[in-house]
């Protein structure tokens, strides 16, 4: 069990002790962000209860947090699965024992998945929860095409084979989570929802997360991606329709369009959306045109296909493209724009984290709750 906590409430220790209640056999994991000498009887309280407690001296970010806690817990037992939760307490024992249920299900049957807790958005939500997942959701979908039932959740289940994925993941703040969720598409990592109640105390004050403005600022790459994409559909569209109507060549002027429009688009997205221009422009422009001839080529197998099965040019064009419009985004974040990950086994970036031991007096362990594979 992780929990990160940013200058947290009085309920955290309750929390520790209500889960190490429903669960002796859980180990608990607090890691305080920085919180400051104010708030450390909260985390003492929370030692005493029975947490192992990680200490940043100075706020790095919720994402950072969330990889200092991984990253001890794989080092202490690498066949553990995480469990992972808010420290303002929404997130009630019965629910954490529902995820950690969830990994182990998925465990016996083979499957590894990112299990998600989520919560029904009706009823006493607080309006700036319940428009904040809207937008959030709303966002996630048209940036992935795929659909989650609630893209918020800090509840979440990690299984020990994808630990190591998910320190990979760059973020240090509240986008971390969300840019987790990003990824699922990409590195074909399947999830699993299990609904979970959904509890705010008092109107959820205590979070510090700004439900639109951190979910615009996680998913704005992939909005200024699609802008770039938009402008260059529209002179690669243009300038096919023109160059067929002119010479009466398909595969011809495809390619001509292409060169016009990638040119264009190579300069926005290097400048504007990846913000790689202290990258060096020689490789990026190689992978570039890799990219480019490998998009161009399908682009010309698959329009063929379509317009010679009786589907018209406008028509297949759009289609087409919108197919190798999520393709693109992926290998040029990745591959042709890439920014330095964050090392799996190198999380602790600064100060390295202060341990503290339980309230027993010695270092807690993260143990497994089953001989074969465990839960933290």
């Amino acid at each position: 069990m992780l929990i990160p906590a940013f200058e947290p409430g009085p309920r955290l220790p309750d929390l520790v002790a209500a889960l190490r209640r429903a669960d002796p056999d859980l180990e608990v994991v607090v890691v305080d962000d920085g919180s400051g000498p104010v708030f450390a009887p909260i985390f003492e309280a929370s030692g005493d209860a029975g947490a192992r407690v990680l200490t940043h001296t100075a706020n790095r970010g919720k994402g950072a947090a969330l990889k200092t806690g991984l990253a001890h817990i794989r080092n202490r037992d690498p066949d553990a699965d995480v469990v992972t939760a808010d420290a303002d307490g929404q997130h009630t024992p019965t629910d954490v024992c529902r995820i950690a249920d969830a990994l182990r299900t998925d465990a016996a049957t083979g499957r590894s998945a990112l299990v998600l807790g989520v919560r029904a958005f009706d009823g006493a939500v607080p309006l700036r929860s319940r428009l904040g997942n809207a937008v959030s959701r709303g966002l996630f979908r048209l940036a992935t095409g795929r659909r989650l039932s609630d893209t918020q959740t800090g509840l979440r289940g990690i299984p020990s084979d994808r630990i190591a994925w998910a320190l990979r993941i760059p973020g240090e703040g509240f986008e971390y989570e969300q840019r987790m969720l990003l990824r699922l598409a990409p590195d074909l990592v399947a999830t699993h929802e299990v609904p979970i109640d959904t509890v705010y105390l008092d109107d959820n004050a205590s979070s510090h997360f700004r439900p639109v403005r951190d979910s615009l600022r996680v998913l704005l790459p992939v909005l200024l991606f699609a802008a770039s994409s938009l402008v260059a559909f529209a002179v690669d569209t243009v300038a096919l329709l023109v160059l067929q109507a002119l010479t009466g060549w398909l595969v011809p002027s495809i390619i001509a369009a292409r060169v016009l429009s990638a040119t264009a688009n190579f300069v926005v997205n290097r400048r504007v959306v990846f913000r790689a221009r202290g990258g060096p422009i020689r490789g990026q422009a190689v992978r570039y045109g890799v990219l480019a001839l490998a998009l161009l080529a399908s682009n010309i197998a698959w329009m063929s296909f379509l317009t010679d099965n009786g589907l018209a040019l406008l028509p297949a064009k759009v289609v087409t493209e919108g197919v190798l419009f999520i393709l693109s985004y992926g290998v040029q974040r990745s591959l042709v724009f890439p920014r330095p990950d964050m090392d799996a086994d190198a999380v602790d970036r600064g100060d390295p984290p202060i341990s503290r031991p339980d309230g027993a007096g010695h270092p807690a362990s993260v143990s497994p709750l089953t001989p074969t594979r465990s839960s933290s």
